[in-house]
């Protein structure tokens, strides 16, 4: 039983939302060196003449966001040293005073690094062209309130060749949402601590129109850096960071508080680096080089656990002390597989699972994809809460069963034999697309494939797997889930204390 079905009672609604959305614009043409070396020769520019046409762009930037300022009364706060504040407390405190309606908030600004490129002769080849290059200009950050997004933020350096980054946070963009629906709510920071009509908030979240927010981005990046309208170039935008949360609403605090620290407490031994990559629908391969592994956080609001797989993660923590928010962010979306048409060199083109799609028109199917994966997060703690319900059904698969005369004897988690078997069935990779025979004997190569038919069938009369229909595949069962979690939980805590490969960290 979901922890969420178990305390109906104490539960305000859930709801699964985008958080932290951060995008990045490049000028078509404009973003790679080679483009940007064939924008010069077309128009017959200069290859060492690239700083000579970049400084007049730098100035009209400069031009444009002091218009922008004095249009709107405000003065551009150059920050001297990045790590003073933070700039969302600054926001804030403005917030407060001028009040939340649509305009813009204040502009800061910045020396940081920037993308360039250098000129640069092959004396190898005879050719000249520009080579990407990092230096550091004067960027700007525009903070403005939009009727549709909320908060959102700008950032535009001065130098060539203008790569943009915008901040959005989707709790603001569903709250304009539930305004228009008349829909009553209570949102505090980017969390909402009540809303009439849970349901059909999700159906507004779910339906996130990614066109809209497109043609938002194009005239942001107008207003803000009119260079691409001056040689009529379009920005490409592209996700860089996506934060996606599942917040389950308590109506009291201490309903929540009852149960938290012991969840979190106990996902920090039970979670293996298999589990992470189980809940983020991803497969763990043994050349996986990324970071892998969980952290725990005692912070001033509460505590969190985070589990990290690479460039993606999810955490847990307790919000406001009445929200339980499971979040899986991604600083890379690529990083998911997903069916989609495959253009070849030669032409043709076909359907394939492949690497997602780093454009923002993958935020509707990437919604799909983070949203189960906080699901599976959810089931996955869900088996701590009761641990005597775990117990029970440890013991009942540990026992030998008849089927059809045949003995099957039972599961046994200190046997090293069992224990290999159980953890290789809940890998990441079976848990989304099933196993079969052929699959199990690249873990088991021991074993024949009779030998494997018999495993399948002493694991299906135990009933922790089940056959899908029509296929040779089989899926772990609820009962198989929650067995293989409360087993290994089991033995890490009170038999293998000294855990491997997980990392503790106060701060």
């Amino acid at each position: 039983m979901l922890l969420t079905d178990k305390y109906e009672e104490k539960i305000q609604g859930v709801l699964s939302c985008y958080d932290r959305i951060i995008m990045q614009g490049n000028l078509s043409g404009w973003s790679y060196s080679d483009g940007m070396t064939t924008f010069f020769k077309v128009n017959g520019i200069k290859i060492f003449d690239y700083s000579k046409f970049a400084e007049p762009l730098n100035e009209e930037i400069r031009e444009n966001a002091e218009r922008i300022a004095k249009e709107n009364g405000l003065e551009i706060e150059f920050i001297r040293k990045t790590k003073a504040f933070r700039k969302e407390d600054r926001i804030k405190e403005i917030i407060e005073k001028r009040g939340i309606h649509a305009g813009l908030v204040h502009i800061f600004s910045a020396m940081e690094t920037c993308n360039t490129y250098k000129p640069w002769h092959n004396k190898e080849t005879g050719k000249t062209y520009l080579k990407p290059d990092t230096g550091k200009c004067l960027h700007y950050y525009f903070y403005f309130i939009d009727k549709e997004l909320g908060l959102c933020y700008v950032r535009v350096p001065t130098w060539c060749p203008f790569k943009l980054q915008f901040y959005m946070n989707g709790h603001n963009l569903l709250e304009n949402k539930l305004k228009k629906k008349g829909i009553e709510y209570t949102k505090h920071d980017n969390a909402f601590i009540y809303i009439s009509d849970f349901e059909k908030a999700q159906e507004l979240s779910d339906k996130i129109r990614v066109e809209d927010i497109h043609q938002a981005l194009d005239i942001f990046a107008s207003r803000y850096c009119p260079i691409a309208d001056k040689y009529n170039l379009k920005y490409n935008w592209t996700v860089m960071q996506v934060e996606y949360a599942t917040d389950i609403v308590f109506k009291k605090q201490e309903d929540l508080q009852l149960i938290y620290d012991h969840i979190v407490k106990t996902a920090i031994h039970s979670v293996k680096p298999d589990n992470i990559a189980t809940f983020l629908g991803k497969k763990l391969t043994l050349n996986f080089e990324g970071e892998a592994g969980n952290k725990y956080n005692k912070r001033i609001l509460g505590t969190s656990i985070k589990h990290q797989m690479g460039e993606v993660s999810i955490k847990m923590y307790d919000k406001f002390g009445s929200i339980l928010r499971i979040e899986s962010t991604c600083n890379d979306i690529s990083q998911f597989k997903v069916e989609r048409e495959v253009k070849h060199r030669d032409g043709s083109v076909s359907e394939e699972m492949a690497p997602m799609k780093k454009s923002i028109y993958s935020l509707f199917e990437l919604t799909r994809i983070l949203k189960a994966s906080n699901r599976r997060y959810l089931e996955f703690v869900s088996t701590f809460e009761d641990p005597s319900d775990g117990l029970k059904r440890l013991n009942k698969v540990s026992q030998t069963v008849k089927d059809k005369k045949q003995k099957y004897k039972g599961f046994n988690f200190f046997s090293d034999e069992d224990q290999k078997l159980l953890e290789i069935i809940a890998r990441g990779e079976f848990n989304i697309k099933g196993m079969e025979n052929k699959k199990l004997r690249e873990f088991i190569p021991e074993k024949s494939s009779s030998a494997i038919s018999r495993i399948i069938k002493r694991l299906r009369v135990h009933g922790l797997i089940k056959k899908a229909r029509n296929s040779y595949r089989y899926y772990l069962t609820a009962l198989g889930k929650n067995v293989i979690t409360t087993g290994l939980r089991i033995k890490n805590m009170f038999v293998v204390p000294e855990l491997s490969g997980i990392s503790v960290a106060i701060c």
